[in-house]
């Protein structure tokens, strides 16, 4: 999902504070103290006049929406299932826990990477209602101005700096599961980010393979976007990134 607009991103300067919890009928939700001064259901529904709603582009699952609050400008994302699984249920997954849920360990997620400097939106909040043996639900991210997917910035994007921050996320033990020409966004400046780190993993040494396969993945996506081109395009950031990994074991 491209989260773009205008002014230039920001990681928000200095580190988040460790995140809040607080229970909610049916649920919890965790957030960024910093940021959120109102913690509350409202922050994940876009009805709500407070955030200003506007709805992310016209295709996906039109379960995004851009909005802002004192918390800035930012991205509300529901969890919606595709394929055959949104058959059975929309927007309900199986129960595992609290921290199993999709909210929290994308939150988790992000907010590790952030803290150590990496290039992803900060998270704001996240929120999940459980109900049985299923649960809802929501994320709140900052949003990332004026940045464009790497789908459409074969031409100018540089290889060496998406093979930068994709080298920067395998080395901090991150393994991004769907990644893909539209969650590699690139700011004014050049400057990668990455995003939608829904059921992304981090573990203490990410393996070679676990390596291989997101950068297969990714080079799958760009033959798709852009065929020859974008396999050429891959070809580029698969050297710049083997040259990082040669430098690191010098280091």
């Amino acid at each position: 999902m491209n989260t773009s607009s205008s002014p230039e991103p920001s990681s928000s300067a200095g580190p988040a504070p460790d995140p809040q919890l607080l229970h909610i009928a049916g649920g919890a939700l965790r957030y960024d103290g910093a940021l959120v001064a109102e913690p509350g259901e409202w922050l994940f529904d876009a009805a709500d006049e407070r955030l200003r709603a506007e709805p992310v582009g016209a295709g996906g699952r039109k379960a995004a929406w851009f909005v802002q609050g004192s918390f800035g400008r930012a991205v509300l994302r529901r969890y919606r299932r595709g394929g055959l699984a949104a058959r059975l249920s929309a927007d309900r997954y199986l129960w595992a826990g609290a921290e199993a849920t999709r909210s929290f360990a994308e939150f988790g997620l992000l907010h590790f990477m952030h803290g150590l400097g990496l290039p992803v939106p900060r998270p704001i909040a996240a929120a999940y209602w459980h109900s049985g043996a299923s649960y809802r639900a929501a994320i709140l991210l900052q949003r990332l101005e004026d940045t464009r997917p790497l789908a459409q910035m074969l031409d100018t994007a540089s290889p060496v700096e998406v093979a930068t921050a994709i080298f920067a996320m395998h080395e901090a033990g991150v393994w991004h599961a769907d990644l893909n020409a539209y969650n590699i966004l690139l700011d004014p400046q050049g400057k990668a980010w990455l995003i939608d780190f829904d059921k992304g993993r981090v573990r203490p040494l990410l393996s070679a393979e676990r390596r291989r396969g997101n950068l297969l993945r990714l080079r799958r996506s760009l033959v798709k976007v852009a065929a020859e081109r974008g396999m050429l395009w891959w070809d580029e950031l698969n050297r710049a990134y083997e040259v990082l990994g040669k430098t690191t074991e010098h280091i």
